[in-house]
């Protein structure tokens, strides 16, 4: 037993070292072992063993490694082509991978910054047709009373403020919150003091916290911040804290923190949704558990309210789950697209070193025949190749470092977390994992066939024969790549298609020639109606005169930017109970807005400075609020219920996409701004300016006349963006133009990788068939039967291949069906495209080697060295 455990730990000597010494060694055990007489002798001999046995393998093992590293080194000089090629292969392979997994690792698996976050979730109501609708204070705070799943439940209103006082304002994002929001996710500020209890009370002083970031821009980082007075839309508040650098919530737009005061009128309206809530879950309670909770929770508010809650539900979702089923696809997509790339560099790799085993076994022969053992010329081959792809790992690395922020427009905006890095210890790691098994995967098919390297083959190997086994391992690398580029090609192919469909959808309106500024009143001083008509009127009155503007006009909010902004709606005498459909969105305008959007007028007229609050109620409503509630019939003169008034039909517009280009809108009503009530609806008041220039005219210009104008309106007035409508229209398809663009840059460096893999497998498997071709030759066969005979070779294979990748592709289209935009994932003209693209990419790399396979010299190749 001792003998054999002895004989066990030899193994962690280099194989040539047991071969040379281990009989020795393992007798000299023997006899010491012998000479040991009771238990106390054989353990104080096995502490002296064990010791000596580690301390000298280990010797052993880094002077192997030290003259297999020289070797190493001497090879590569000596052919550092090949060196440079493996190493530009892996680090394109592993930098490709690394980047992908930065990305969705940081998107979906990554735990968020937060104590014990998987206990974090986020609720929503849950109505017909909106599973994730805004909760209403009244609702919050009967979720909150009744109930027990959760320790804690927090509020969370996302808005903006200007800020005055310090050079021109400026417009910041503000979240409104409770001080149980800091205790749910477990973070404290850096410098300064939490929200307390204290800063909620309806008469406590205006406290604010602020971001690092703004912190860092505004005080320098200074600690004398604390106590300093920011003025927000009029009103003092006084910073009494910093949070951490890496604070990102609810999103990394947040400069501030606000305390969300109550009064008991934000609790009289249980439709007035503008609310986030988070929550944590008590220890022990699942997520499924919370939503069971919930749904006896609400349908007892259904019970107690049956009007204002009637079908409504809870929607609860773990906060790391705050990622769109488009998203979750597209970086699903992404990843087995860099998978992809990494398999095609794999089989390159391969070649590359079975075409270097092949030209080095005469050497690995002759090293053999003077006594170097299997074991010692396998360790020797392994130290090669890992070297190269530990070289070739690290500039991937780079390269992913490279890659990172391109891909980072891909991650949704609403996580709440730092931005995401190659430079990071996990996707370090993954990438040291993706090397070793690149690395392993390129050496595994050269070791086994370099595993019984014997004497008698060095005539052979000198004639640079490939035997079949050679041969069929390289027509599947060849399947394998043509497979590979093939669903790659599909991909971006079933991409570009949805993109094109998109882009081909008419949003409504005339996005050329317009500018939109974003300039929100403060609330303080704009709350009554008719100071803020006075604004407006005297900027679209300024810029009516300007040259160059043809239209202006005030919006509450731009389409595509605020998708919200929904209000049910009633219809006296409507039979149809389906409030899933009786909704539309909500926006007030100036007059001539739709003259100045290009939305067509079709029916009626539109608003006037005669429609005040004195007027009657009146709405201009789209064609598809028309058609929905008066089929049959002309809207105009019709009532309807609305934003908590009864409004008359004055005129017909066209649809609009609220919502972008992909996504179903609601029907739109518009209102006039002066029929907004003082203090009321303030957060549908008009803030957005668009002005539309002459034919002809520099946008640019416009938006200097634009600046200038709200200037000389109101200097506290900040203009916190200024952006073309096309630039709005372009934004909502630029995720879907960026997933394009790093699919395309998979798929043409696929195709790229292969059309040189495949020209390099079958140039050498034609040189590996000299002495057959040169015999055929000599039979008399003719040279257009040799090309074609090799053509026909690539051709099958590419055919194979692509039928492969065609049925792999059809699945991954499957599976990523949600980001396709309506495109067909079996669209015939797409494979088509994708596998002619293959066939003839596999066809040319067969053109070289098939001519030179008609150039054999039949007496050459049949010669005998």
């Amino acid at each position: 037993m001792a003998t054999r455990l002895y004989r066990f730990m030899l193994y962690l000597f280099p194989g040539a070292f047991r071969v040379e010494y281990g009989d020795e060694m393992e007798s000299i055990f023997r006899d010491r072992l012998r000479d040991a007489s009771g238990v106390l002798s054989r353990v104080s001999l096995w502490l002296d063993v064990i010791p000596d046995l580690i301390v000298n393998a280990l010797r052993a093992q880094v002077d192997v490694s030290r003259q297999d590293l020289r070797a190493t080194i001497r090879s590569h000089v000596r052919a550092p082509g090949f060196a440079l090629t493996v190493v530009a292969v892996v680090a394109v392979g592993v930098g490709a991978t690394t980047a992908v997994f930065s990305i969705t690792d940081h998107a979906l698996v990554r735990p968020l910054p937060f104590a014990e976050s998987h206990r974090l979730v986020k609720l929503w109501e849950n109505v017909p047709r909106y599973s994730r609708l805004e909760p209403s204070p009244a609702n919050y705070r009967d979720w909150k009373r009744l109930s027990t799943s959760f320790s804690s439940m927090a509020p969370l209103y996302s808005h903006s403020v200007n800020l005055l006082g310090n050079g021109d304002p400026v417009r910041l994002d503000a979240v409104s919150t409770r001080p149980e929001a800091f205790s749910i996710l477990g973070v404290a500020p850096a410098v300064g003091r939490s929200m307390s209890s204290t800063d909620v009370d309806e008469d406590a002083t205006a406290t604010v916290l602020i971001s690092f970031g703004f912190w860092q821009g505004l005080f320098g980082g200074a600690n004398t911040a604390i106590g300093e007075t920011l003025r927000l839309d009029g009103v003092n508040h006084t910073i009494v804290g910093v949070m951490p650098r890496d604070f990102y919530f609810p999103n990394k737009q947040v400069d501030l923190w606000l305390p969300k005061k109550w009064v008991e009128a934000d609790f009289e309206d249980r439709d007035n949704n503008y609310l986030q809530v988070l929550a944590k879950l008590e220890p022990g309670v699942s997520l499924s558990e919370a939503r069971a909770e919930m749904d006896v929770v609400t349908e007892q508010l259904e019970a107690a309210y049956p009007d204002a809650n009637r079908d409504t539900r809870a929607t609860v979702v773990s906060l790391r789950d705050m990622v769109s089923w488009q998203s979750r696809s597209l970086l699903i997509a992404l990843a087995g697209a860099a998978l992809c790339v990494l398999l095609i560099v794999c089989t390159n790799l391969t070649n590359l070193f079975l075409t270097r085993g092949i030209t080095r076994l005469p050497e690995m022969t002759v090293r053999t025949a003077l006594g170097g053992g299997r074991e010692r010329l396998l360790r020797q081959t392994a130290t090669e190749t890992a070297v190269l792809c530990l070289a070739g790992g690290g500039l991937g690395v780079l390269f992913a470092t490279l890659a990172v922020p391109l891909l980072t427009k891909l991650v949704p905006v609403a996580l709440p977390m730092g931005e995401a890095t190659a430079l990071d210890p996990r996707v370090l790691g993954f990438a040291l994992v993706a090397t070793v098994a690149t690395a392993f995967a390129a050496n595994i098919a050269p070791t086994l066939s370099g595993a019984s390297v014997e004497l008698h083959r060095l005539k052979e190997g000198a004639r640079g024969s490939v035997g079949g086994g050679g041969l069929r391992v390289r027509r599947a690398l060849v399947v394998v790549q043509v497979g590979a580029t093939v669903v790659l090609l599909v991909g971006a192919g079933l991409l570009i298609r949805a993109l094109v469909n998109v882009r081909a959808i008419d949003p409504g309106f005339e996005s050329t020639g317009v500018v939109a500024a974003s300039t929100p009143l403060p609330a303080a001083k704009y709350e009554a109606t008719s100071r803020r008509a006075q604004f407006y009127e005297s900027v679209i009155e300024e810029l009516a005169a300007a040259p160059g503007v043809s239209e202006a006009a005030y919006v509450s909010f731009l389409p595509m930017v605020m998708r919200g902004g929904i209000w049910p709606v009633e219809i006296s005498g409507d039979a149809d109970d389906d409030a899933a459909l009786q909704t539309a969105s909500l926006r007030f305008v100036t007059k001539r807005f739709f003259a100045t959007m290009g939305i067509p007028l079709l029916q009626g007229r539109d608003f006037d400075r005669g429609d005040t609050e004195e007027a009657p109620d009146v709405a201009v409503v789209s064609a598809s609020f028309a058609a929905r509630y008066w089929p049959d019939g002309d809207p105009l003169g019709k009532t309807f219920a609305f934003a908590f008034r009864e409004r008359l039909v004055v005129g017909v517009v066209g649809d609009i996409s609220v919502r972008g280009l992909e996504q179903r809108s609601e029907p739109q009503v518009y209102l006039p701004h002066r029929q907004v009530p003082d203090g009321g609806l303030v957060f549908y008041a008009p803030r957005e300016l668009v002005v539309r220039g002459v034919p002809g005219q520099d946008v640019s210009q416009v938006a200097a006349l634009v600046r200038t104008a709200v200037r000389r309106a109101d200097d506290e007035v900040p203009i916190a963006e200024v952006r073309t409508l096309a630039s709005i229209v372009d934004a909502d398809t630029s995720t879907r133009s960026t997933q394009i663009a790093v699919l395309g840059a998979f798929a043409s460096l696929a195709l790229f990788l292969s059309a040189i893999g495949i020209y390099g497998l079958l140039a050498f498997g034609v040189a590996g068939r000299r002495t057959e071709l040169g015999v055929r030759i000599a039979l008399g066969a003719r040279t257009s039967t040799i090309l074609m005979m090799v053509l026909r070779e690539g051709a099958v294979l590419a055919a194979i291949g692509s039928v492969v990748g065609a049925v792999v592709g059809y699945a991954c289209a499957r599976a990523m069906v949600a980001i396709l935009a309506g495109v067909d994932p079996a669209s015939p003209a797409i494979y088509a495209a994708a596998t002619g693209w293959a066939i003839v990419m596999t066809l040319a790399g067969s053109l070289v080697p098939a001519v030179r396979a008609t150039r054999v010299d039949p007496i050459q190749a049949t010669r005998i060295d």
